[in-house]
This record gives structure tokens, sequence and C-alpha cells, in this order.
């Protein structure tokens, strides 16, 4: 048992740090805390605390009672007070890694936690991040902020890298059961990571070093969205050719080798799948080499909204009408099916263009009820309609941006003049053939 492990042992409960309560520090502070650790969170969202404080979760594929669950252990604590990063044997960071106005990395969230982290850090502590980023940020950008403490990468503690593997509102794997890369500055940094994650995921796949982690979630998130851009841009010339993509793939799909079902949709949403390949690709021009397969990717993903307007644009031209005037209700804000999370989402890409377009522009969706300030398009409605069949009898067009399973598919085909569906959701509703247009 190494020193780390030791002491580790010695406690009656292993204290866990987590940096970052959100859609990737709760889960994991949850499963901490069910696991027999005290978890002590950190955000800077006064909000957060107080809602685990009173057993409600804020995150919609999160029930009450799975914060109560974990709450009621006494073990999960929340605070936006940074120093009590000092008690903690391990520390693990889960803040945004989001891109800059020229898609260059922006590490400033990583960079500050570091910073707050070395105020605090203590000899023997584990540091691990957890948020994607480009290979090298750990050895490169972590370990000397760091270091600030007057403490030695390596040799007075010990840091990692693991990637978040979190998919919301994925019933068949969760934050326990999606194995865990991990990847350590030294060999003793990786065993220590092992060790720690071990109470709170079943199966930790151990990697010579945090590059390598760095670098594999990377490419798990290149792969889908490479994929993801060639599905897109022969669902554009099987519609020019007047065949269904959707019975393409599902046709393809039956060869039991060989190939992998990839589907279209209005975009790319979320916080890895758009933003995680430019990291590499930035980081790749500090080599001097070109990652042309990954650009085109996000050049044709990235082009899905403008498509999407104007199938629109099509679809109403067949009622004599233009998009300029016309009133267009939006189903689905979410960037995915049944979650709350908006990141990145298509959804507000298609309602900026059609309000450029001068269309008036509404939008329901029953898991995000309204759209921050900072975040909504000038003129964008910030609050969902309320979707009964008056209201969407005022619409020219409805548009399906997300797939939610709430949604009643036929009973939105008929109380509707015009369904654009961008996801095949209204595949096989009756009269689907005579109203909805697929995008």
């Amino acid at each position: 048992m190494s020193p780390f492990q030791e002491r580790m042992a010695g406690r009656e409960k292993p204290v866990i740090g987590v940096i970052g309560l959100g859609y990737v520090g709760l889960p994991l502070a949850m499963e901490f805390a069910l696991g027999g650790c005290r978890v002590l969170g950190v955000d800077v969202d006064p909000q957060k605390p107080l809602m685990l404080e009173k057993k409600k979760s804020y995150l919609k594929h999160f029930p009450d009672d799975k914060i109560a669950g974990a709450m009621d252990t006494g073990n999960l604590h929340a605070t936006t007070d940074f120093s009590v990063l000092s008690q903690a044997d391990a520390i693990l960071i889960a803040v945004p890694t989001p891109l800059g106005q020229s898609r260059q990395p922006d590490l400033s969230f990583v960079i500050n936690s570091c910073r707050e982290t070395a105020k605090y850090l203590k000899p023997g502590q584990l540091v691990i991040l957890e948020s994607t980023t480009y290979p090298g940020t750990t050895r490169e950008e972590m370990v000397p902020v760091l270091e600030e403490s007057g403490l030695k990468a390596g040799t007075d503690f010990h840091i990692a890298f693991s990637p978040e593997r979190e998919d919301p509102g994925n019933k068949d794997f969760n934050t326990r059961t999606i194995p865990k890369l991990v990847g350590g500055l030294t060999q003793a940094c990786t065993e220590a990571s092992v060790f720690v994650y071990g109470f709170a995921i079943d199966n930790i796949v151990p990697v010579s070093s945090p590059e390598v982690a760095e670098m594999a979630k990377i490419m798990e998130n290149t792969y889908r969205a490479v994929n993801i851009a060639l599905v897109n841009e022969l669902k554009v010339l099987a519609h020019h050719m007047g065949i269904d993509i959707w019975e393409v793939i599902e046709a393809a799909a039956t060869k039991p080798f060989g190939f992998t079902p990839f589907y279209p949709g209005p975009g790319l949403g979320g916080h890895c799948i758009p933003i995680d390949p430019f990291y590499l690709t930035w980081k790749a021009h500090q080599f001097e080499m070109p990652t042309k397969f990954i650009e085109l990717a996000g050049e044709i993903n990235t082009s899905m909204p403008e498509y999407v307007v104007e199938r629109i644009g099509d679809a109403l031209n067949t009622a004599r009408k233009s998009v300029n005037g016309s009133r267009i209700l939006i189903l689905g804000m979410a960037y995915k099916p049944n979650i709350d999370d908006y990141r990145e989402t298509p959804a507000l890409k298609v309602m900026k263009k059609l309000m450029d377009r001068g269309a008036l522009v509404d939008y329901n969706d029953p898991f995000i009820p309204s759209i921050p300030a900072t975040t909504r398009q000038t003129n964008l409605q910030p609050r969902s309609v309320e979707l009964t069949e008056a209201t969407l009898g005022e619409y020219d067009c409805a548009v399906v941006i997300t797939n939610h399973d709430c949604y009643d598919y036929q009973w939105i085909v008929d109380n509707s003049s015009i369904v654009v569906d961008t996801r095949n959701a209204c595949e096989g509703v009756s009269g689907a053939g005579e109203k909805v247009f697929k995008a």
C-alpha cells in the first residue's frame, strides 16, 4: 500500500473535494458520497449549495429523490468557500472548458480553479482534472499554476487527468458504470487516482500519461463529430436525390459488421461534440499540422441550422407563404432529448437565422421554461410557450428540433398547419405525408 493509500485508509472517511457542481461534478460528488466518502463540493454559484441543502435538484435528469439519497448519507456538503479543499485527500476539478470567439480554447475556468486550489494545497494531496481539454493541458498548464504553492508535482503532491464521460439521460450507463480513464504525471499519481476512483466507479482504466487520457477523450468526441458530419452531408444529398436518409440508415444498419449507425440532425449541441474537436485542431496548429478532416466535419455540422432554415422555407412555400412574417414554433430547446441542457444547442442558431429573415419565432420545451438573458439571442422569446391545440393552430409552421419523449407527435401533426421534422420523430404518424417535411 502506497503512502497515499495508507493515509486515506487511516481516515474514518476519505475526503474528496469536487470543484464545479454541474452536469459532471454533481453526479461524481453523489457517487463518492454514496460510496462512503466525505465529499466537499465547491461551486461559485451560491444557488447550488442552497438547492442541495434543501435536497432539491437543479438538473432535470437528476430527480429530487436522487439528491435526497446522497444528502441523507450525511457525506455530501456544498459551499462556495474554496478553503475547505485543505481538508481533502483528493481534489477533482470539473469546470467548463468553452471555446473563445475565434474557436481558441478557453482554459480560464480551469486555471482559476487551480489558482484557488494552490492556495490551500497540502503535501500528499491528489489533484485530478476532469474537464475535457487538449493534450498537454495537465502537464503544461495545470502543473505550473499548482506549483505556485511551493509544492512540486509528482513529488509533493499527485496530479492526473481523468476525462468525464457523462451522458445525461442515458438509461443504460451512469457515472458509476461508465469505465473511467486515468493518466497520472507519474506511476504513483496514476495509482493514487485509481485508488480514489475505486470508491465511486466500477471500472477504472489506467493509461501511461495524462496526454494519453486527454487525447483519448478528444478522439472519442471527434469520432462522433466526424461521423455525424458524414451522415449530415449524406442527408442533404439524399434529399436532393429524393431518398429518405433515415430509411437508408436503417437499411445499412442491418449489416452485422463494419457499420455503426449515426443519425443526422439540425446541428451539433452539448458541451463536448461541437467544441472538443476544435481543441485538438488548435493544438495541432502548434505543430504546423492542418487537421483538414476535423475542420471539414466542423464546417458541415455548423452549416446544418442553415439547411434547416432552407427546408422551413421550402415547407412554407407549399402553403404560398414566406419565412418573412410567418409565425414559427420551435419544439425543443435542449441539445438532446429529455434533458434541460441547452449548451451549444442548434435550436438557438435556427431561431436566430429565422428571425434574421423576418420570422416571428417562439419555442416550447417542457424541460427549459426560460432562457437566461446572457444566452438568448436579441428579441428571442425568453419563456417557453404553452403547448395547446389553440397555440399550435396560431403558427404557420412547427419545427421539431429536439425529439423529447413527452411530445405526442400524432397530436402535434394533427393540430399543426405544417411540421418540419429534423429528427424523424414523426415517422409512422398518421397524416404525416401530407404536412410533415423532413429536414
